[in-house]
């Protein structure tokens, strides 16, 4: 039976680690940026979007935090191997990567096809490549950790109840692909895991967005804890995998909405 001589238990500190954040400025990765920031890491925030990017990470630069921007098309494999060359030419290595960048063309189940191919550009086949080009440097390296961004939306099916009467709908590319990264996420897990290098997902649920009244309160009473998340949600479970206190922990998808699965 293993046993450990270690007397000072693993911490969630982040600080002194180079951690890479694709979509810093949206729905989630504002928050997670802010988050993240705080922990003493080297942000880099990473999309399409760069000037967004920049006016966040000048807002974390005013605070102290190390923050900075980088472009990056997930959607291109060049442009993710650009990206890690940049980062390993600047910092020599990357301890973290966070998979947040999302692509949302489709708007209905009627969507034309051309939506439904360009949705998986970036958030299946983009997700592959940039999940394994940075996996291939950290397990290199002999240690690092993915955290990818799922959602409960690709572990339960749509509950078109709580779109009734509001102009709102659940879109099937998202249920697809968020499906898929679970599985993608204990791909990685046991393909990297001999070499030190963690993968996990993470599923936030009931993010609120200024969604209708009566979407929030339908949505507020399938869950356990009777709110929406909000931007101090999720950026601690992200923090928790990333961190040394989660060394044992890979292969995972951690549920993050307040018990909406859980029924």
């Amino acid at each position: 039976m293993p046993t450990s001589t270690e007397t000072t238990p693993p911490g969630f500190s982040l600080a002194g680690k180079i951690i890479l954040l694709t979509g810093g400025a949206g729905l989630y990765g504002r928050g997670l940026t802010a988050l993240l920031a705080r922990t003493g890491a080297t942000l880099v925030l990473a999309s399409r979007n760069v000037a967004a990017l920049e006016t966040v990470a000048a807002e974390e630069r005013a605070l102290g935090h190390l923050v900075q921007a980088e472009s990056l098309d997930q959607g291109e494999e060049a442009s993710v191997l650009a990206l890690r060359d940049r980062l390993l030419a600047q910092f020599g290595r990357i301890d973290g990567l966070v998979n947040n960048a999302v692509s949302r063309p489709m708007k209905s189940a009627d969507a034309p096809l051309a939506h439904w191919e360009e949705s998986m550009k970036t958030n299946a086949t983009g997700l592959f490549a940039i999940t394994r080009a940075f996996g291939q440097v950290m397990a290199k390296q002999g240690a690092g950790t993915i955290v990818n961004i799922g959602s409960i939306q690709g572990m339960v099916g749509p509950d078109f109840t709580l779109y009734e009467g509001l102009n709102m709908n659940a879109i099937p590319d998202y249920f697809f692909h968020k499906g898929g990264m679970v599985n993608l996420t204990r791909y990685f897990a046991a393909l990297y895991g001999p070499q030190g290098v963690r993968v996990n997902c993470v599923a936030p649920g009931g993010y609120y967005n200024g969604q209708p009244p009566l979407f929030v309160e339908r949505y507020t009473k399938a869950t356990y804890l009777k709110r929406m998340a909000n931007d101090h949600d999720l950026g601690g479970p992200v923090i928790f995998l990333l961190s040394d206190a989660a060394r044992y922990v890979t292969g995972v998808n951690l549920p993050v909405d307040g018990g909406y699965t859980a029924h």
